[in-house]
C-alpha cells in the first residue's frame, strides 16, 4: 500500500498544476482572484453576469492558470454586432487563433466558415446555430485525444488529434457591442 501512495500524489499534484481539481470549478467569478482583463473593453459583473463592451476596441479575459483534459460549460448572449470568442490551450496572456484555439461567438462573421460554432482558421461548422439577443450554452470538451464543440446541444467542431493540449481560457469582447458570459464552468476530465 506504501508504494501506492506516492503515485497517488503525484497524479493529484499532476492535475493541480494544470489547474483543474477533481471537481467542478468556477472560473470568472467577481470573488475570485484567478483571472484578469486585458485591451481596452470594458468589463464589469452585473449580478452573477460578466458584461463585456466594446466600442471600436478589443479586450478579453484571461484564467491566470493554464487548464488540461477538460469541459469547459458556459452560458452566453451576444448582442447583434459583438464579435466575441472564447480562447482555449493560450500560451501566454494573449489572443491569437494560431497559438490558441479560437471558439467563435460572431454569428454575422463576414467569413461564415468563422461564424459561431467554428474554431477559427482550423474547422468550420458542421451546423449553423443561430445566438443572437438570447441566452445559449457552449459545451467544450478538451481532452487528449480530441476536441470537441457543442452549441446548444448542438455538435459544430471536432479536431480528431488536437496539437495544442492545455494553456490559459480566455473570453472575447470585440468590434462594437456586448457580450454577457454566466455560469462558467470547468469540469476535469481524465485521461484514459
Amino acid at each position: 500500500m506504501r508504494k501506492l501512495l506516492p503515485l497517488f500524489l503525484l497524479g493529484w499534484i499532476s492535475t493541480l498544476a494544470t489547474g483543474c481539481s477533481g471537481k467542478a470549478e468556477t472560473l470568472f467569478d467577481p470573488a475570485l482572484q484567478n483571472w484578469e482583463a486585458y485591451g481596452e473593453a470594458q468589463w464589469a459583473f452585473e449580478g452573477q453576469t460578466l458584461v463585456g463592451r466594446a466600442d471600436s476596441t478589443a479586450g478579453f479575459v484571461m484564467t491566470n492558470a493554464p487548464y488540461g483534459n477538460y469541459r469547459l460549460e458556459l452560458e452566453f448572449l451576444p448582442d447583434a454586432t459583438i464579435n466575441s470568442g472564447i480562447f482555449i490551450h493560450c500560451p501566454q496572456a494573449e489572443l491569437s487563433a494560431t497559438d490558441c484555439y479560437e471558439i467563435n461567438i460572431w454569428d454575422r462573421h463576414p467569413r461564415q466558415e468563422y461564424r459561431t460554432g467554428a474554431i477559427v482558421t482550423r474547422v468550420t461548422p458542421l451546423a449553423q446555430v443561430h445566438t443572437l439577443n438570447r441566452w445559449n450554452a457552449y459545451r467544450v470538451a478538451a481532452g487528449p485525444d480530441s476536441l470537441k464543440v457543442w452549441v446548444n446541444d448542438t455538435l459544430t467542431a471536432v479536431i480528431p488529434r488536437p496539437e495544442l493540449h492545455a494553456g490559459r481560457i480566455g473570453l472575447q469582447a470585440s468590434g462594437t457591442g456586448t457580450i454577457r458570459f454566466r455560469n462558467v464552468h470547468l469540469y476535469p476530465i481524465m485521461p484514459d
